[in-house]
């Protein structure tokens, strides 16, 4: 079965730093299958680190990319869209 990719929007007005980093790579690291991000036409990160995904500097408003290989890859994309277009920062 080849890698799944899919581009989300990211919902947090303070971006992809601090705690929705946090949340991010450890639902990544948590997920038991390889998982990148990448922004715009940038080189793929590991989505479990929460440094490489914090360096990456994504902001609101911006669009990144994730690609997950291996079994339940579709729902583990799910889980991690969803966290990513959800604004942490207003809860």
């Amino acid at each position: 079965m080849p890698p799944i990719s899919r581009t989300v929007h990211i919902g947090s007005s303070h971006g992809l730093y601090a705690r929705p980093a946090k949340l991010f790579a450890q639902a990544a690291k948590d997920s038991g299958i390889p998982v990148t991000i990448a922004k715009g036409a940038g080189s793929p990160v590991n989505a479990a680190s929460i440094l490489g995904v914090i360096a990456l500097g994504v902001e609101h408003g911006d669009y990144v990319t994730l690609t997950a290989d291996g079994d339940g890859a579709e729902g583990v994309l799910d889980t991690l869209s969803e966290l990513l277009t959800t604004d942490h920062d207003a809860e």
